[in-house]
């Protein structure tokens, strides 16, 4: 009788893993390799933040803290929601996590029962169809395309809503194609969900901070307040303060869903560090100066690799609204052969061929549900991505 929960099989092993022990191979053999997988600012955590995490320690606030978060913390999280959001939320309506990551988890857990559909448009952020999996809900996956600037519409949404659906997942700014919906492409979807009042909308919100050019952020619950009490918020201090270590995520819903999900993390991590919390504190009520730069660099970034990306042949890429992803089409390269004989016959064979001939390390599309395309992060200094491109450039000249 095998010793492995039947649960393990209803996962399939990442398709980033194969790349990620390859890069790490080539690199004990010295070979250089430049990692474009990361999905995580290279800023360091600004030094304001830092200081009040010190100051915590100094003042020994190394205890456990309530299991979902310190009153000051849903505090600060409840302003910022309201002065950002214009999201009225009563800290008995906030939840504090070991990460955004950690809240999905435990909000899916607290409210998926066997058979629950949620639907997710692809691409999607990875972790999504597996968390929902390992609930015993069915994830309905809602294909989009390059065409659709990777976008879904409101009659496709409707089209897959049956009595099944639980759930309905958003993500703008998006991880891996960086769109940004807008407002009347949000109030579109907004009016099919008035519709269905049995579905539930899980906005995701952690890019919120990174958008280009005049677009403002919103979610679908300032384009339909209605949606109000059937919407579940996360967020994080990962992505917009250069956090992700210090697992900090945040979700905002009806006081039900929150009172389960603090049961839940009661019997697993129980509470996030206390010391993160203190940093996730001020970085929250921050004025964050420091975001126009990185915005402006990551705008320059973008637009490199947008440019060179669309210059290389069989390669093709829209430019992202937001976030820090270029989710580029390899589909011109399939069908034709390394130096060594090996077909590119999909985007893994891509990735791994850009791996040893590029030394670049990159995400296939279908880790993220949509094929043949590949992920970059653009989240690396100007110089390795000057390197990068031009190492890809080179290998793709190779095929034959």
């Amino acid at each position: 009788m095998s010793l492995l929960s039947k649960r393990i099989s209803r996962f399939q092993p990442s398709v980033t893993v194969e790349i990620s022990q390859k890069a790490r191979d080539l690199r004990s053999k010295g070979k250089d390799i430049i990692s474009l997988s990361s999905g995580e600012p290279d800023f360091d955590t600004p030094d304001e933040i830092k200081t009040e995490a010190i100051k915590a320690i100094r003042n020994n606030f190394t205890k456990y803290t309530p299991v979902d978060g310190i009153l000051d913390l849903k505090k600060a999280i409840k302003k910022k929601l309201w002065n950002e959001n214009k999201l009225n939320y009563n800290t008995d309506q906030i939840t504090v996590g070991v990460g955004g990551k950690h809240v999905i988890y435990n909000l899916f857990m607290s409210t998926i029962d066997d058979g629950d559909e949620v639907i997710i448009p692809s691409p999607y952020w990875v972790s999504y169809p597996d968390i929902i999996l390992l609930c015993k809900g069915k994830p309905i996956i809602l294909q989009t395309s390059l065409e659709s600037k990777f976008k879904i519409t409101a009659k496709q949404l409707e089209e897959k809503i049956s009595k099944k659906t639980k759930w309905f997942i958003m993500n703008s700014p998006s991880n891996p194609t960086g769109i940004v919906y807008t407002d009347t492409e949000l109030k579109e979807i907004s009016e099919v969900l008035m519709k269905y009042d049995h579905v539930n909308i899980l906005s995701d919100d952690i890019y919120e901070y990174i958008i280009y050019g005049e677009k403002n952020f919103h979610n679908i619950i300032n384009l339909e307040p209605k949606l109000y009490r059937r919407a579940f918020i996360v967020n994080g201090v990962s992505k917009g303060f250069s956090m992700t270590g210090w697992r900090i995520g945040y979700g905002a819903g009806s006081n039900e869903i929150i009172k389960s999900i603090a049961k839940i993390q009661s019997q697993s991590t129980t509470n996030p560090t206390s010391i993160s919390q203190m940093a996730a504190i001020s970085a929250l009520n921050s004025e964050k100066k420091f975001l126009p730069k990185w915005i402006f660099e990551f705008l320059k970034r973008r637009d490199f690799i947008h440019e060179k990306f669309n210059k290389i042949q069989g390669l093709e890429c829209i430019k992202p609204d937001g976030a820090f992803y270029m989710f580029t089409s390899c589909k011109g390269i399939l069908g034709k052969k390394s130096p060594d004989g090996r077909v590119i016959s999909d985007d893994v064979d891509f990735s791994n061929f850009i791996l040893e001939f590029a030394g670049v390390a990159v995400v296939p599309g279908k880790a993220f549900g949509a094929s043949p395309y590949f992920r970059i992060s653009y989240a690396s200094s100007m110089e390795l991505l000057e390197k990068a491109c031009d190492n890809i450039d080179s290998a793709i000249s190779l095929l034959k």
